[in-house]
């Protein structure tokens, strides 16, 4: 049975670790999910490393919600570091989902955005672990998660 680890934090503004679990519920079958909430982003790098080690996920979800001051801009920098660190030190994938609180017009545009986001990237680490190939067919279609997709820059013949 294969482990899939959520990561999410207190400082997030929307329940991301709720939608994720929801959303992988609904994707499929023979997994199991632990989550751990941390205070803050940069406490994620660790508590992924942790899931992978010592709870042997076999992949991990780092969701989280930076504010908009340049400040958290570089803490959310720091934190994406870490999480690369940690998927290069334990050769397993961790989903990064952030989601910039100035990414979004106002609260309601924001948690619009986190849920469809987070939804869509567990849709993602559901496959990176068993249907890696449905990845594969949707390389260079201009997939965005959380906003409408972009579609792919060649012409359709």
């Amino acid at each position: 049975m294969k482990v899939i680890g959520i990561a999410d934090t207190t400082f997030a503004r929307v329940d991301m670790g709720a939608a994720a679990i929801d959303e992988l519920k609904k994707t499929g079958t023979g997994f199991k999910i632990i989550r751990r909430t941390v205070p803050g982003f940069k406490d994620l790098p660790v508590a992924c490393k942790k899931l992978i080690d010592e709870e042997k996920c076999d992949i991990c979800m780092a969701l989280a919600m930076p504010g908009p001051l340049p400040k958290d801009k570089t803490c959310a920098h720091e934190a994406s570091s870490g999480l690369i660190m940690c998927q290069l030190m334990t050769n397993t994938h961790i989903i990064e989902v952030f989601v910039h609180e100035d990414e979004a017009k106002d609260a309601r545009e924001l948690e619009y955005l986190a849920d469809r986001r987070t939804r869509e990237h567990a849709i993602n680490a559901y496959n990176l672990i068993f249907h890696p190939e449905l990845l594969t067919k949707q390389a260079g279609t201009g997939l965005r998660q959380g906003f409408v997709d972009v579609g792919s820059v060649r012409q359709k013949k």
